[in-house]
Order: C-alpha cells, then sequence, then structure tokens
C-alpha cells in the first residue's frame, strides 16, 4: 500500500468547516460502559455507545463523550457483503468527507490469498472550536461491510498548529497501526453491545 508522509500536510489554522454525518457531535453527554474492551497502539478502549451498528470506544479515562481526544469507532454495514458493495461505500464516505473537510489520503490494500480488497481514507475534519483527524479503513470482517475508524481532536480556535505537530509525530504510525491491526472483535460480539436508545 502506498504511504505518504504526513509532515507534508500543513495544517494552518481550523478549517470553516462542519462534520456532517458523524455521531460525533451528537453523542450523550455520559457514556455507559459495555464491557467490550479494545486495544490499539498500546491503549486500552473501552465501549461508550452503539447504535444501529455504529459503536464508539475511548480510552479508558477519556469518559466524556462531549471532549474526548481519541475514539475507535467500528462501524458494521450488514448489507455490504461484497468487494464491489465494499468500493461503493468506501466511495461514498469518501464524498462525505470531501464535503465536510479536507481529505489527506486514500489508499487500497490489493486483494492478496483469502484477503479482499480494503481501501484507507484519511481526512481531517473539525469546525471553528476544534480539529479532527481520522483514519479509516474499510474491510469485510466476517463478510461484512466494517469500517473501522481511528480519530484524533484537538480542541481550541487555534487548532492548526498542534494538529499539524500531532500528525507530524504520530500520522504515519496511527496509518501503518489501523491497517495492520488484527485485533477486531467479531461482528456478533459488537451486535451484542449494549445499544443506546
Amino acid at each position: 500500500m502506498k504511504k505518504r508522509q504526513f509532515c507534508g500536510w500543513l495544517v494552518t489554522a481550523a478549517p470553516a468547516m462542519v462534520v456532517a454525518g458523524t455521531t460525533a457531535f451528537s453523542l450523550p453527554a455520559s457514556a455507559a460502559p459495555g464491557g467490550l474492551r479494545l486495544h490499539f497502539l498500546g491503549v486500552d478502549y473501552e465501549h461508550r455507545w452503539s447504535k444501529n451498528g455504529q459503536n464508539e470506544f475511548t480510552p479508558r479515562e477519556q469518559t466524556d463523550l462531549t471532549s474526548w481526544r481519541d475514539m475507535l469507532t467500528i462501524n458494521v454495514h450488514e448489507a455490504v457483503a461484497s468487494e464491489a458493495q465494499l468500493k461503493l461505500l468506501a466511495h461514498a464516505v469518501l464524498g462525505n468527507y470531501q464535503q465536510a473537510g479536507k481529505v489527506l489520503y486514500t489508499g487500497t490494500r490489493p486483494a492478496s490469498a483469502g484477503q479482499p480488497t480494503e481501501y484507507q481514507i484519511v481526512a481531517l475534519l473539525g469546525n471553528a472550536e476544534l480539529l479532527e483527524a481520522v483514519f479509516a479503513r474499510f474491510l469485510l470482517s466476517d463478510g461484512v461491510g466494517t469500517v473501522v475508524v481511528y480519530s484524533h481532536r484537538v480542541y481550541g480556535s487555534a487548532s492548526g498548529p498542534a494538529m499539524n505537530e500531532w500528525l507530524q509525530a504520530h500520522g504515519t504510525q496511527v496509518e501503518t497501526a489501523l491497517m495492520t491491526w488484527d485485533r477486531l472483535p467479531a461482528v456478533a460480539a459488537l451486535s451484542a453491545l449494549p445499544q443506546s436508545h
């Protein structure tokens, strides 16, 4: 898979954009843990919120869903069951990211022995109060379309320099770790999580 160095992307100011279509801005202020934990880049993530196939996890100490800094989201798309459908899903999300922010990178991992094609999008979303770096991986897991998203937020109206520094220090590591992460929970385990109302 083609890689890009994150130091080439200079974020100078918080863009005047709105994050559309993500529950990140509509999550309840308090989170009820659901028992499932994920381990990613040396950090344990606890289940906070699930609804309609979308499952949110934050680090143990980041319990307030109105001010989290790091989040893993796993979106299960039951209607997506083929590589062609997965590609259409990736293109639809790419269009949403292009409308809501700035796409920094797209990539494809070609199919290999027993492993269908995967897709990747890295984008920068935000508004006047925060910037959010989003790393999305699209794959078939247990035969079902799954989107695994790692997000990192920087808060404040002058968040550009801090986000640029974070991308330079962590962007390539996060990208590589996400695309090689092999501890994805089973779709059945995600479906069994407590659902928010």
